[in-house]
């Protein structure tokens, strides 16, 4: 099995990336990794290590911050520019599309029903994963109330989630605190 690294043209960057933007929203990490990796052999485990982690300390998605940094230790600007741009450009296309057509059909009642029903099954899986999440929480009366002011004020009052989150969770911070002294 050939190890030896190859250095990408500008083209390769972006045709590489491109393939890794074509596969997934989201989650593609592992796939960059294939790519890098084990398919073009552009860089090493170790190396693709390093870039991730650099890119999990930058602000941004990994992927881009991974993209940015690829690119510009082979050819600079121009590389991060090819990496990125071959990234971001299917991405781009298919959300623009999709943009460009509900545009075009959202009057079609049948359209509106296809949507209100991935809003419900989106909600229920928000639901789900919430209730699941709640089943490991610690049973403390203080964290039901807070849960509950936050549902109330948000889903009910229709409040605005920051200013929600700027007043509830210190509070919460300072009972988790107190009842953590009180524990020790």
């Amino acid at each position: 099995m050939d190890t030896t690294l190859h250095t990408p043209r500008r083209q390769e960057l972006f045709a590489g990336f491109f393939s890794v933007g074509l596969s997934g929203f989201g989650g593609v990490l592992p796939l960059a990794h294939r790519m890098l990796v084990m398919q073009r052999r552009w860089l090493s485990d170790a190396e693709f290590t390093e870039v991730l982690g650099l890119g999990q300390v930058l602000p941004g998605p990994n992927i881009v911050n991974v993209a940015v940094a690829v690119g510009s230790r082979f050819h600079g600007v121009s590389g991060a520019l090819a990496a990125v741009g071959g990234l971001m450009l299917a991405p781009l296309v298919i959300v623009l599309s999709l943009a460009m057509l509900y545009g075009h059909y959202q009057s079609v009642p049948a359209l509106r029903g296809v949507l209100a029903g991935l809003a419900s099954a989106g909600a229920g899986l928000v639901v789900a994963m919430g209730l699941r999440l709640a089943e490991k929480l610690e049973r403390r009366g203080w964290c039901l109330v807070i849960s509950l002011l936050t549902l109330v004020a948000v889903g009910l009052w229709r409040l605005p989630l920051l200013a929600v989150l700027l007043v509830l969770a210190p509070l919460a911070i300072a009972l988790a605190w107190r009842t953590r002294e009180r524990w020790s």
